[in-house]
């Protein structure tokens, strides 16, 4: 098998295209043979050993993976031989094959595509969570998006959007507006040219958003912070500015807002079930037209280093994705 290995520390550039044997199956798991697999933020964090998990050296990252199953394990009972999966497992997407346990897997609609698949599991399913369980949500509602246009940040603009809630994205270029106007978002941020708290005031009457998803931290968050409606709702999915904010306990007394911490992963290991029928929920849509992945950006599996490089550049739009096979 071919894959991208971090074996030390360090940036996109210390990955190294290595040809490896085949792992052996455990009793629970299958292998799948990687078509195509999603890049995403937390990626460019695991091979610096900064993520909440350092799996041991060497290792292929890559959270999200879309492909085909050539063999079951022992107690296998869901999936066969040539089933369609997408996959958020953690690690080792950026390969020609992952040994993953059967429980990390989803069957792929038949419509779906396999760039389609790989772009799903971890974009969506974080911001399915953060809005349906995370947010007490009311249709009708204002949501800000901070970096809007991003892989996260542009699901919880569609997401938001098909679930009945006015949003606000706020993005770093007129350009990148207008891709969040096709996915749903009526009113917008930029914030190269114009404040958000005081854009933010004056979209909403002076009122503020009334739910805020912040995937961007530093800046973004500290500007966010304080243009929050009365009964708020701050989301805090991620901090790809690199600085992790700190929120003045006055900012939340004076709003009678609440913080509320997004680790999708955790919970998905925690309530399984909900996890699952959030993805039925969300494929259904997929299935009816209604979801549909922006992808920028596609790079051979040898050009790893330079898909996250885009991702980390802000260069790309929605999802980047690097086809394997």
């Amino acid at each position: 098998m071919r894959a991208m290995l971090s074996e030390t520390p360090g940036g996109p550039e210390s990955l190294k295209l290595v040809e490896m044997p085949s792992k052996p199956l455990g009793k629970g798991q299958v292998r799948v043979a990687t078509k195509a697999a999603g890049v995403n933020f937390p990626d460019t964090l695991i091979i610096q050993d900064k993520y909440q998990f350092k799996p041991q050296r060497p290792f292929a990252p890559g959270h999200e993976i879309a492909g085909d199953i050539t063999e079951v394990g022992e107690g296998v009972t869901g999936y066969k031989v040539g089933d369609r999966v997408i996959g958020m497992i953690g690690h080792g997407g950026y390969a020609s094959e992952a040994v993953v346990d059967e429980i990390q897997l989803l069957p792929m609609p038949k419509n779906m595509s396999y760039e389609d698949g790989a772009a799903f599991t971890m974009t969506y399913g974080t911001s399915y969570y953060a809005l349906k369980q995370r947010s007490s949500y009311k249709p009708g509602e204002t949501l800000l998006v901070t970096g809007a246009s991003g892989g996260v940040g542009l699901t919880a603009v569609e997401l938001g959007a098909l679930m009945g809630l006015k949003v606000i994205a706020a993005v770093g270029s007129d350009e990148k507006m207008e891709i969040c106007r096709k996915y749903g978002a009526t009113m917008f941020v930029n914030y190269a040219k114009e404040k958000m708290r005081d854009k933010v005031k004056e979209l909403t009457g002076g009122a503020g958003a009334d739910i805020i998803y912040d995937a961007v931290g530093g800046d973004a968050f500290d500007e966010a912070v304080r243009c929050i409606a009365w009964y708020g709702r701050l989301l805090v999915v991620g901090f790809a500015a690199g600085r992790i904010p700190s929120l003045p306990a006055n900012l939340a007394l004076l709003k009678s807002c609440d913080v509320r911490g997004v680790f999708y992963g955790a919970w998905r290991g925690r309530e399984p079930a909900e996890a699952r029928k959030n993805f039925d929920e969300m494929l259904a849509w997929y299935g009816e037209g209604k979801l549909k992945p922006h992808i920028s950006m596609r790079f051979p599996l040898e050009k790893a280093a330079d898909a996250m490089n885009a991702l980390l550049s802000r260069k790309a739009t929605g999802k980047v994705i690097i086809e394997v096979a």
